[in-house]
């Protein structure tokens, strides 16, 4: 089935997010959309899916012009979505998921689950899946539950398959075999239109490449360019693709976790008993796929967690049973996984962001009395030293983009007198221009003596930063490696493989 969208333009007020869009995907082609944060990429999606309307332009399937209503018009008219946070039921079996929204039904409006069962076993055959209708999603794997989200789209006769940032969630391993589901859906004649941030990934699969900036589309690129042209391309400007760090210089171990352990609500035990220390003037990364205890790991560190045994010093001296002023009051600086959840106030302006923690201490207050003079002057040298982009320091941090946002929080974080800084995933949602940046600081910060935890998803982040890697699944630490491991060895811990002969300290 052959997409094409003409003149696609959705605004939000006076923000135009789309502008005047065109695009063609033809039938049986993966085509790659490329762009920075807020280019407009899912904007466009969205009113490709009928999550959206746009003001100005249409949709056309093989050359018929369609209207969507919603979601269901779209999945109507044939085209599916895999969203990158999966939209499954966990407590449901993977032939109820797939039916959902879609129920069939028999004698006396019993469900026709036996059919549903069918349907998925017919298309895991066809691909290669080997999907049981009858697993709990819960159950399942990650890269299990996309393919759930796949044969849910196939089951609906989706000839357009749309994959949203499909990878944030799967080891390597997945992820190539993701690659592979796609050259079989396109050689199935289904028309796949792929989001991603990740250079490699559109070099593997991409047939095409359009690039959005600002809402308008600026080009297409070769899926044989260079990453730095792609690059070049999505922000209009050469960027620094490669991280530029000297050898680690280690000093003495400063942060010391001993048989750390964290027990969430639920009575489960979602750190158990690692240990691990980091130096002064090193990077330690802690890979592995989301959800295996690596939240909850850098909750007890910042004291944000309630049920934890073992020990944590640094510097010698404790950090267990200390709330999290106390920690950060100790020199440890924190840059949260969720920056609107956890590390910005979206209401106060980038000068309030820049004082939360310390709005009780001088120079920022004396007497009781808020110092306006100093927390200005000290905003504008922030907003200088980390090119934050906005119309002044009274701009209200829930206007600015992702990457401004995330340079708000390092601004804050590293202006302290840190012992230790801790960044958890640092560059999520970000453009390949502010992950050069983000990059950068946490490098100079290295090098200025700190011990450094990054904790990322993104093997690709950890390869660049990490003087040493420790990778953790379900809840422990498998081993800690170089920091130039391989990634297939990396892969495989991140499954809870300690690959033969290997060398890995576990």
């Amino acid at each position: 089935m052959k997409l094409e969208l003409r003149g696609i333009t959705k605004r939000f007020g006076a923000l135009v997010a789309n502008d005047h869009i065109d695009l063609t995907i033809e039938a049986g082609e993966i085509h790659c959309l490329l762009g920075e944060n807020g280019a407009g990429k899912s904007t466009l999606m969205n009113v490709l899916y009928g999550l959206y309307q746009a003001e100005e332009g249409e949709i056309l399937l093989d050359d018929v012009v369609q209207h969507f209503a919603g979601p269901g018009d779209a999945m109507g008219a044939g085209i599916g979505m895999v969203h990158q946070h999966f939209m499954l039921i966990p407590v449901f079996t993977v032939a109820e998921n797939v039916m959902l929204g879609h129920e069939e039904t028999g004698f006396a409006g019993r469900l026709n689950l036996a059919s549903a069962r069918a349907r998925v076993r017919e298309i895991s055959a066809r691909f290669g899946f080997d999907v049981d209708p009858d697993a709990l999603v819960e159950d399942l794997p990650v890269g299990v539950q996309q393919r759930v989200e796949i044969i849910k789209a196939l089951s609906r006769d989706a000839k357009v398959l749309v994959f949203d940032e499909p990878t944030a969630v799967l080891t390597p391993q997945e992820t190539d075999e993701l690659m592979v589901i796609m050259k079989q859906l396109k050689a199935a004649g289904t028309s796949i239109v792929f989001i991603t941030h990740k250079l490699r990934e559109v070099r593997e699969v991409a047939d095409r490449i359009t690039v959005i900036r600002l809402g308008k589309v600026v080009g297409e690129a070769d899926p044989k360019a260079s990453n730095a042209e792609m690059a070049s391309l999505m922000v209009g400007r050469s960027v620094e693709l490669t991280v530029q760090k000297s050898p680690a210089a280690p000093g003495a171990a400063a942060l010391v976790v001993s048989n750390l352990s964290v027990i969430d609500a639920r009575n489960q035990v979602v750190v158990n008993s690692v240990s691990f220390e980091v130096h002064a003037g090193e990077i330690l990364a802690i890979a592995g796929v989301q959800g295996n205890g690596q939240t909850e790991l850098t909750e007890a560190l910042l004291g944000l967690q309630q049920r934890v045994s073992g020990e944590v010093t640094l510097d010698g001296r404790s950090l267990i049973g200390r709330n999290v002023r106390q920690v950060l009051n100790a020199g440890v600086g924190f840059v949260p996984e969720d920056r609107k959840e956890d590390g910005l106030v979206a209401e106060f302006t980038i000068a309030e962001n820049l004082m939360l923690d310390r709005s009780d201490t001088t120079p920022f207050v004396r007497g009781g009395t808020l110092q306006l003079k100093y927390l200005a002057e000290f905003a504008e040298t922030k907003i200088g030293e980390f090119d934050i982009r906005a119309q002044g320091i009274t701009t209200h941090v829930g206007r600015l983009s992702g990457g401004n946002q995330q340079k708000v929080v390092l601004a804050r974080e590293l202006s302290r007198d840190l012992r230790l800084f801790v960044a958890a995933q640092p560059t999520r949602g970000l453009d390949v221009g502010s992950i050069e940046f983000v990059h950068t600081r946490i490098v100079e910060t290295r090098d200025a003596g700190i011990p450094v935890i990054v904790v990322s998803t993104e093997l690709d982040e950890v390869a660049a930063l990490a003087d040493r890697i420790a990778v953790m699944y379900r809840g422990t630490i498998v081993g800690i490696v170089p920091g130039n491991t391989p990634r297939e060895i990396l892969g495989l811990m991140m499954a809870g493989e300690l690959p033969a002969g290997s060398g890995v300290a576990a």
